[in-house]
């Protein structure tokens, strides 16, 4: 799974090694704003990203305004045709897209997976929290985990879906820091919190 790389120099030297090692099954979440609105990807590393590392990936996980940066659109364009934003995002390279939707609102956070072939669309009941920091980056390392066990795409997402669901739900009543508070990345092991 790749995540927060930062800079083009970054990502051509990552997608060289992908290359070298003939990686299979990349997870791309293309991270490029932090849940508090700092940029985390130089202007000038998206193009390397689309160009180096995209075509590379078995899947890219962008969120909303992830998407609508890579499209060069709006957000809300995104939000209003997100089959057309799914299919628009294959172009530039990647076997298969999961636009997360946790950014739309609403009392459901769907994600859309576009293979190329068929929509599948994996509906969650939304958790009221305020603790969500990472669940991108968990979301697309679950895929990758689940993958690396043998499971299918449209498995993998699926299972990253009920992790990531969990694991917020599980968090729910944590009261930790000022901001973001984590998931509960270990939900299932741990005694459930009161």
């Amino acid at each position: 799974m790749l995540g927060m790389l930062g800079r083009s120099e970054t990502i051509v030297c990552v997608a060289k090694c992908l290359r070298a090692h003939a990686a299979r099954n990349v997870v791309l979440d293309p991270v490029m704003v932090s849940k508090s609105g700092a940029k985390l990807l130089a202007d000038d590393a998206i193009d390397a990203l689309v160009r180096e590392l995209v075509p590379l990936a078995l899947v890219i996980t962008p969120n909303l305004p992830e998407a609508a940066v890579l499209l060069g659109v709006g957000e809300k364009e995104v939000a209003v045709e997100p089959e057309r934003a799914c299919r628009d995002l294959l172009k530039l390279g990647a076997r298969a897209v999961v636009l997360k939707g946790g950014h739309a609102g609403g009392d459901a956070s769907d994600d859309l997976l576009w293979d190329g072939r068929e929509f599948q669309r994996f509906r969650a009941r939304r958790t009221i929290t305020k603790n969500t920091h990472g669940t991108g980056c968990t979301f697309s390392s679950a895929i990758a985990a689940f993958l690396a066990r043998g499971a299918t795409l449209s498995e993998a997402v699926a299972g990253a879906k009920s992790y990531v669901t969990a694991a917020i739900e599980a968090a729910r009543v944590w009261h930790i820091g000022a901001g973001h508070g984590p998931v509960h990345h270990f939900h299932a092991l741990w005694p459930k919190q009161k």
